[in-house]
């Protein structure tokens, strides 16, 4: 995969490139990640890439012309056009389906921006994707993409040392992980489940299973519409509702 990322602080990804899971994959060759300055694109003698809003207002709004030079010239010769995704806070909420989705992409290109805006032109004629990481607002678009590129990356086959890893995190099987433990089984007296030091694979697989499903019952609910149950794990379910509403009852509180 390529990753092509449009800034004006491409010194903001240094350490993030060539760190822990993305640098290793880039030293590997796994994955190609470059920084583009877009004021180098300006075309006029100041280098500028904003200017003031059309019919007033508070704040500066992004130029089109840099922004649309700089992608230009980054796909220029290439045979098939990649994705260009721009960073904004009225994107689409970012999620691990997105993320599977980008990862079977060969090519990204990721715009940040900052000041007050982007021209609305840049949104109808340049980009195919708007991605935001949640309901408030930040200062640039360099920290979204770097989340995003993250989450990404490490999907790319050979990327992560076990590659069972991905498909077992929260929120790739629609459930949130269940709980993991590892050496010493006994640590201050708290022990390791029985089940995972049995050997016993079915048990195992059952126990993560109903602890994913646990959690995600008692944190993400929302996330259940989406699942397909067994009548075992329907039973679960019906178990854990008639416990809470015994725990209601009992404290007097409403149901």
């Amino acid at each position: 995969m390529r990753i092509d990322v449009l800034t004006l602080f491409p010194a903001m990804f240094d350490g993030v490139f060539t760190s822990s899971i993305l640098g290793k994959a880039r030293e590997k060759g796994l994955v190609e990640l470059n920084t583009v300055n877009f004021r180098d694109y300006a075309n006029n003698k100041h280098n500028t890439v904003d200017d003031y809003p059309y019919g007033g207002g508070g704040g500066m709004v992004l130029k089109p012309e840099p922004l649309f030079a700089a992608v230009e010239d980054v796909t220029s010769g290439l045979e098939s056009k990649p994705r260009v995704i721009l960073m904004c806070p009225q994107g689409e909420s970012f999620s691990q389906k997105k993320a599977e989705e980008l990862s079977a992409e060969r090519h990204l290109i990721f715009i940040c921006g900052h000041y007050e805006g982007y021209d609305e032109r840049i949104r109808e004629h340049l980009v195919t994707d708007e991605l935001s990481i949640g309901d408030y607002v930040l200062t640039g678009g360099e920290l979204p993409a770097m989340v995003v590129i993250d989450s990404v990356v490490r999907l790319l086959p050979g990327v992560l040392g076990n590659e069972t890893s991905a498909v077992t995190d929260s929120f790739s099987t629609g459930l949130l992980e269940y709980p993991h433990y590892t050496r010493p089984a006994n640590f201050r007296g708290w022990e390791v489940p029985e089940v995972l030091i049995s050997g016993h694979h079915g048990n195992i697989e059952e126990w993560r299973r109903k602890q994913s499903l646990e959690r995600t019952w008692r944190k993400r609910r929302d996330l259940l519409a989406g699942i397909e149950l067994t009548p075992k794990e329907r039973r679960w379910l019906d178990e854990w509702e008639a416990q809470e509403r015994s725990g209601r009852e009992a404290s007097g509180k409403p149901k």
